[in-house]
């Protein structure tokens, strides 16, 4: 009888092993999530950057392989939640937190491609044009199209949010300190022209995500291997 009330004892002690095992492999908590925002967003940047920079195109917009990062997440939560039944509601926030984070930056792709267009045909419409007036007179006046000043700024500003919301629910340092650091880089790229503001939000994905799901990847996949 005492052997069978210790096997009961160290079957439920396994149980609850596999339970809390199974709710550490989350998407977040793998580092799939982090690594692929770091990977998508610090190449959309960075490309965008050399862009405007050289004057030169690619020929499409870059910033669609954000889809490259949502859709696998969205895909991802949902075979979660069918296999895992021990899922945190932590992790169901988190869900949550990152696929709105998703949607706010691809409307705001959507804003920056659309707005400016709209707003050159009402101008046209008002029979007007914006003109570029050389103060000292050094160069002709010059028609140019409606824009979008410093927007990445806001990109910026929004890369620390679910970033810090991460790093606190899941007690994972690089992750405050990355969306901390994230906030000095908005503040930086108030104050710089466009083309380094893109240079600004690649640093800030490789910290906000890239450097932290790369911990997260090995500390996880070292848990993996222990528990094998």
């Amino acid at each position: 009888m005492a052997d069978q009330k210790q096997m009961t004892e160290q079957e439920s002690l396994d149980l609850i092993t596999n339970m809390i095992q199974k709710a550490k492999g989350s998407y977040h908590e793998t580092g799939i999530g982090s690594l692929l925002w770091g990977t998508v967003v610090t190449i959309a940047s960075v490309t965008t950057y050399f862009e405007r920079t050289y004057d030169f195109s690619i020929g499409f917009d870059i910033w669609l392989i954000v889809l490259a990062a949502i859709i696998p997440q969205i895909v991802i939560s949902i075979q979660e939640k069918k296999s895992n039944k021990v899922k945190k509601y932590e992790d169901d926030a988190l869900n949550a937190v990152w696929l709105v984070f998703g949607i706010t930056i691809f409307g705001l792709n959507i804003y920056q491609i659309i707005v400016p267009n709209v707003t050159n045909e009402f101008i046209k419409i008002e029979g007007w044009q914006l003109t570029k007036h050389y103060l000292d007179n050094s160069k002709a006046d010059e028609p140019i199209s409606t824009f979008t000043p410093s927007i990445y700024s806001l990109f910026i500003l929004i890369y620390a949010l679910p970033t810090l919301v991460t790093g606190i629910v899941k007690k994972f340092k690089p992750m405050l300190y990355g969306a901390l650091i994230t906030y000095g880089l908005f503040i930086w790229s108030c104050f710089t022209i466009s083309e380094y503001d893109f240079l600004l939000g690649g640093v800030a994905a490789l910290i906000c995500w890239f450097i932290p799901g790369v911990i997260l990847r090995r500390k996880y996949l070292a848990q993996q291997k222990a528990n094998v």
